[in-house]
């Protein structure tokens, strides 16, 4: 089913809702944090802090072991610890090249800001990044890109199982102009098609309900999302 909706942002009670940026404290480990997301390796989640040059010197070795490790490694999590550890450091020296002259060892501009970016991620999309659904390479292509594009790109991992090239694809054409639909039909996605498995009851309602109204099924989850929602 098919159905495009608008971006979002807080509603008027404070709650949460996605938005395209970070919104957690750069170095803080939500996600890595989180047993839930990474098991028994949530209690030894390192939080880095931009204002402590302690904290900073850790985060600098962390970086540079992981710049040499980043090409061969496949661990999800300790590419996002890696990340969380970029993006402290530009935040704490103040610009992606001091950042890289303080990791020392010929770590490029390039790789922290690319890293850099990873972190700032919203939640949501780094979530599956540490559950191993979307790889750390495609996270880095998400990232290139602004606002609801981000969430356009990493669902169509989910979703239409887009490849690492074609999310790079996708990624430069948006870049470029085109539409993140436009960008994503290219690579034979289809934005906001989602494939759901509903109880035998719900579903029995919603084609009742839909074929009563002559509606399309995905418009009435829509609206019923909708009201969900701004409760």
């Amino acid at each position: 089913m098919s159905h495009e909706r608008p971006g979002d942002g807080h509603d008027g009670n404070g709650e949460r809702r996605r938005r395209a940026d970070r919104e957690a404290e750069i170095g803080e480990p939500v996600v890595r944090g989180d047993p839930a997301v990474t098991g028994e390796r949530a209690e030894r989640a390192a939080r880095f802090d931009p204002g402590d040059p302690e904290s900073l010197e850790r985060a600098a070795d962390t970086v540079r072991r992981f710049a040499s490790e980043a090409v061969a490694g496949d661990d999800n999590v300790v590419m996002l610890r890696g990340a969380a550890a970029c993006a402290a450091l530009v935040r704490g020296h103040g610009s992606y090249k001091t950042a890289a002259e303080a990791a020392g060892d010929g770590v490029q501009v390039s790789f922290i800001r690319k890293w850099a970016r990873v972190h700032d991620l919203p939640e949501s999309v780094r979530r599956h990044v540490a559950r191993g659904h979307i790889a750390p390479t495609a996270a880095k292509h998400i990232a290139r890109v602004a606002g609801d594009a981000r969430f356009d790109l990493a669902w169509a991992v989910l979703d239409a199982d887009l490849t690492v090239r074609e999310v790079r694809r996708a990624a430069s054409a948006i870049n470029d102009g085109d539409s993140p639909e436009a960008a994503l039909r290219a690579e034979g996605g289809s934005p906001g098609e989602l494939r759901a498995d509903l109880p035998p009851d719900v579903y029995r309602w919603l084609r009742d309900r839909a074929s009563l109204e002559n509606r399309d099924p995905g418009d009435v989850i829509a609206d019923a999302l909708d009201e969900y929602r701004d409760l």
